[in-house]
């Protein structure tokens, strides 16, 4: 009876840590407190160590991930403000990325700014989230974030497959907007807020073609760039077509936008390999979607 009891806790102590690969994120946040007007700044290291443990530490789906699945990210929070101990006001800029099959290149995959966010912190504050009820600003954003990148990044390995996760992001707004804080609400003069993001991601049938732009461009298209060039090259540009045609329907989208600040740069280098033929129709393509960069499209046609 002992020797079992001994076999339990060497097995529980060797096979419990395996459980972390169930976590899905391995996101670095840094916090940008020059503006803040406090003297302590030790508030603000326990505040990144705090929230890159709610973000990394936490399954926030049943799929378990290797740890080298684990989606990368980085999220940038510049403190604009602190009017009063423990309040404060920022802009966070999230980066996740994907790696490209057969190859050490890492995919940009979302590059957002959320401008507006308010939140209390204290020393050592817990961080609870209930996705189905709204208890504070900083563990909705964060979560909300979480499941924005999951869904981005499973959309790009199966046609829509972030569906589930842009659900659940759906929901944590519709909780946060009783708290009344900025960036939660239909605010149609400011349309790059988390409530556009995520209305156009999950509940706009014209925009759906973006989506499935993230899969044709990244699993049908960047992953067989080594193995099937032509192949890849082909679905890169039908990727392509499909944001022009939802920017046609919808100018100007939250999504479309998104989509081109994570692609534009990458898609000027991985095109000045393309077919001439494939280089001129995405060219002119992108110059519908994106004229403000016409001078470094047009540069595509050059290499």
């Amino acid at each position: 009876m002992v020797r079992f009891l001994v076999i339990c806790c060497l097995l529980f102590y060797f096979v419990a840590p395996l459980r972390v690969t169930a976590q899905q994120l391995d996101f670095t946040v840094t916090i940008n407190s020059e503006r803040a007007r406090t003297q302590d700044q030790d508030v603000f290291d326990q505040m990144k160590t705090a929230f890159e443990q709610f973000l990394n530490n936490r399954s926030w789906t049943d799929d378990e991930f290797k740890p080298e699945e684990r989606i990368k990210g980085n999220l940038l929070i510049t403190i604009n403000d602190m009017p009063q101990v423990g309040l404060f006001s920022a802009t966070v800029q999230i980066q996740t990325v994907r790696p490209v099959y057969g190859s050490n290149y890492e995919s940009l995959m979302l590059n957002f700014a959320d401008r507006n966010w308010t939140f209390e912190y204290v020393d050592s504050q817990p961080l609870e989230f209930n996705q189905y009820s709204f208890l504070n600003n900083i563990t909705s954003l964060l979560a909300y974030y979480a499941y924005i990148a999951l869904g981005i990044d499973y959309d790009s390995f199966s046609p829509r497959g972030g569906d589930p996760f842009y659900e659940t992001a759906n929901n944590i707004v519709a909780n946060a907007q009783q708290s009344s804080r900025p960036g939660w609400n239909q605010n149609t003069s400011d349309k790059r807020n988390r409530y556009w993001l995520t209305n156009e991601l999950y509940n706009s049938q014209v925009l759906v073609p973006v989506r499935d732009a993230y899969y044709l461009y990244h699993r049908r298209g960047l992953d067989l760039l080594t193995s099937k060039p032509e192949e890849g090259y082909k679905n890169i540009l039908e990727a392509i077509k499909n944001v022009e045609e939802a920017n046609r329907v919808q100018p100007n989208s939250i999504l479309t936008i998104t989509f081109m600040d994570a692609k534009s740069d990458e898609l000027c280098k991985i095109l000045k390999n393309a077919p001439l033929e494939i280089k001129q129709e995405a060219v002119a393509a992108l110059l519908k979607v994106d004229p403000n960069n016409a001078r470094k499209y047009n540069d595509i046609l050059k290499g």
